[in-house]
């Protein structure tokens, strides 16, 4: 399927929509669900309640930034391709209209 501009707009917006939302929306869950995930493999690995080590520390660190990481690619990716989907949208139903109004035109030529 050949790209356009309409449909490159729409997924330019969609990314940067994605990219405000998650900045406001997306960000903090995502580190607590992630933290929260973290404890708890920590806990099972070294055992509760949890020291302050490194291990436990990392794991937690490392949990976070996937909790994190994971929430601004579903954020971004889900809104770039709803963009995406709507400049689609608005170039068929582009398309749709001139195909129909040139069929109009041969008609009353005729």
């Amino acid at each position: 399927m050949k790209t356009t501009e309409t449909s490159k707009k729409g997924l330019y917006t969609g990314v940067g929509a994605g990219l405000v939302l998650f900045a406001l929306v997306g960000l903090l869950p995502g580190s607590f669900i992630g933290g929260v995930i973290g404890m708890n493999i920590a806990g099972s690995i070294c055992g509760l309640p949890l020291t302050s080590t490194l291990l436990p520390r990392l794991i937690v660190a490392v949990s976070m930034l996937t909790g994190v990481m994971l929430s601004g690619v579903v954020f971004v990716t889900g809104s770039a391709i709803v963009g995406w989907l709507a400049g689609t949208t608005v170039e068929a139903l582009k398309a749709r209209k001139t195909m129909t109004m040139g069929h109009a035109e041969t008609v009353r030529i005729k």
